[in-house]
């Protein structure tokens, strides 16, 4: 039997972050859109990882949200399961030809949609996850079918 927490079926998102322009994305499950006017998402970042260094380590206030699609499931394994404080997302990404570039930052190619995030605060929930929210500067949606969801990842046994 699933955990309770692992019988919704949400999308699944990779943040990307930017240091000195270099990217490092990872997988974030724990995403919710939380207000209409401004558009806000929440999205929990785990601590000691790239992405957290990105964003309070080195101050970089910019992130993209991307909405993955099914066939990108693939990368999910190097992107979620691997830290880019000691592993090259960006080179792996790079020689699998798998980034474009969206309004000057550098994403995944075949994402079902992008959306531009500005940091506007945090609050430690005392676990093991940062919770942010950040304001939407902007987005594109690229394709609304084909999007991956989190009950995909638990019946091909990434997540159990």
């Amino acid at each position: 039997m699933k955990r309770p927490w692992n019988i919704i079926d949400v999308p699944v998102y990779s943040l990307a972050t930017y240091e000195e322009g270099r990217v490092n994305m990872n997988i974030a499950t724990y995403v919710t859109p939380i207000s209409l006017k401004p558009k806000q998402y929440a999205v929990a970042v785990y601590y000691n990882t790239k992405t957290y260094h990105n964003l309070f380590e080195r101050g970089e206030k910019i992130a993209v949200l991307q909405v993955l699609h099914r066939e990108q499931i693939d990368l999910v394994r190097s992107l979620g399961k691997k830290s880019g404080l000691k592993f090259s997302k960006l080179e792996l990404l790079e020689r699998k030809d798998r980034l474009t570039e969206w309004n000057g930052l550098t994403v995944l190619d075949g994402a079902c949609a992008y959306i531009e995030l500005m940091l506007d605060g945090y609050t430690d929930t005392g676990g093991d996850h940062r919770l942010c929210w950040f304001s939407v500067r902007r987005f594109k949606t690229i394709q609304e079918s084909g999007l991956l969801t989190f009950s995909k990842l638990v019946e091909e046994g990434i997540i159990l």
